[in-house]
Parts: C-alpha cells; structure tokens; sequence
C-alpha cells in the first residue's frame, strides 16, 4: 500500500497548492491523510474546508490542539469518521480519535490521533491513549499515527513506544519539516512532516506582524501569509502492516509540469 500523509494545511496558500496536487497524484496513492487543523485561516477547520478537501480525494482529516476553533467541528465529528480529532481528549469528547477504514486497494488501514503533553494543554497520556489502538489492531492491518506534539524528545519516545506496533508515525504541529525519516522494526517515523503552505512565514503568519511582536512586545495581530504555498508531505509504502519506505516531499505547483 501507497499512503500520502499531507503536514499540517495553512489557510489559503495551503489548501491552493491540496488542490493542485492531489488531483494529478491521487492514482498514485492507496490512501491520502491531510493534517487540516489550520485551515480555517490558520485556526480550526470549517465544514467547507473539510469538504473541499474530501472532493479533492483526501480520505481522511486528522485534527490537533485547534480541534475545537471552529464551531462546524463538533457537527462533522459525529457525522463522520473521516475527521479524525486527538484520541487522548477525556471520554465523552465528540467524535473518534481513531478509525479503521478500507484503502482503493482493498487493505485495511487505520488512523490515529493523539496530542503531546509536553508544552500544550492538559490532555490525557498519548502514550496509553495509542497502545488501545496498537493492542487492538488486528494482525497485519496498517496503523498511521499522527502524534501532534511540540517537543521533539517527545515525538522521538512515541515513536519508539509504538515500534513494531505502528506502520507510520507522523509528527505534526511544529510546521517545520524535518530530516530525520527512518524505519525501525517495520515502524516508519519522522518528528515532522512539515506544513503546507507559505515557507517563507512564521509557521504560516505572515513575518511582519510576528517579527514585530518578538521586537516590541506589542499585542499585534498576526495574520496568514499570502504567498505561494508548498506542500509537505511523506509517502509510506507498506506491506503486511509494516513499512518498507518512507519519502519525504516538498512540491510546488509546476514542478512536474
């Protein structure tokens, strides 16, 4: 199996450069997950965002500490398994923090969410959160993780915690891709698979407004920036559950043109 795993989807330039890309990969791939918790100008996600990025052939949409910034959200979680938001929220949460699902190639593959602790709100432990998934999982069916965190001891501990239990676990949240891809007894790992949209930004925020609260201590508003977007993103090839490659991307509109 062929899975896409899109980072973290940034407002508008973001989702520009989804619909660019997906639509001429998406035979490429058995299964697309997409990070699009900061879609909604970089704060939540709406139903027309989540919409937008179903039509284009996203499977699933995985969520993260701005789950709950839109009101649309809860509406969607109890609608659909297909937005997935972070399992290690308090029981009675709305909606799945993980779901199983059937890939265009017939396999099974489920996705799973969970939040750091390290720096970020009060949630429950990620680490016993994810081993009721893990230990549940039927023999030889594919587990993508994304684990939302900040720190990156962190990510690096989950991904050890779940080795030969997990196919994929994918870092998000801190926007930034990193270089450290590998696969350990069948587990595929990276601290980060990046953010899709504008690189040169803040994370995303337009330098100005950022650069200027750093300097003056000032309550200044950030806003998106509005330049061209790239997508971030890894690729994870399978067999029998387990992982045999991970690839990361950075693609811009044109670039296979």
């Amino acid at each position: 199996m062929r899975v896409l795993f899109i980072g973290d989807i940034f407002s508008k330039p973001g989702l520009k450069v989804v619909q660019q890309f997906v639509p001429k990969h998406r035979d490429s791939y058995d299964f697309i997950i997409a990070n699009g918790e900061n879609a909604a100008g970089g704060f939540g996600l709406t139903r027309r965002h989540f919409k937008q990025l179903t039509d284009l052939g996203v499977d699933v949409v995985t969520m993260g500490n701005h789950t709950w910034d839109r009101d649309d959200v809860t509406s969607i979680v109890e609608e659909t398994p297909r937005l997935i938001r972070p399992l290690n929220y308090p029981p009675g949460t709305p909606g799945l923090g993980a779901a199983s699902f059937e890939a265009h190639n017939g396999e099974r593959i489920t996705v799973a969410q969970a939040l750091g602790q390290v720096y970020m709100n009060a949630v429950d432990c990620p680490f016993r959160a994810l081993d009721t998934v893990a230990n549940e999982l039927p023999k030889g069916e594919t587990l993508v993780v994304d684990f939302h965190a900040e720190a990156t001891s962190e990510k690096k501990s989950m991904g050890y915690h779940l080795r030969g239990r997990a196919t994929a676990v994918i870092g998000t949240h801190t926007h930034v891709q990193t270089a450290d891809a590998a696969i350990s007894q069948g587990t595929a790992t990276i601290t980060d698979v990046g953010m899709t949209g504008v690189q040169d930004s803040a994370i995303g925020m337009d330098h100005r407004a950022v650069h200027q609260r750093f300097v003056t201590k000032m309550p200044i508003r950030f806003k998106p920036a509005e330049q061209e977007g790239t997508l971030c993103a890894v690729v994870i090839e399978t067999e029998n559950g387990r992982a045999t490659s991970i690839e990361r991307i950075q693609w811009r509109a044109g670039e296979d043109d």
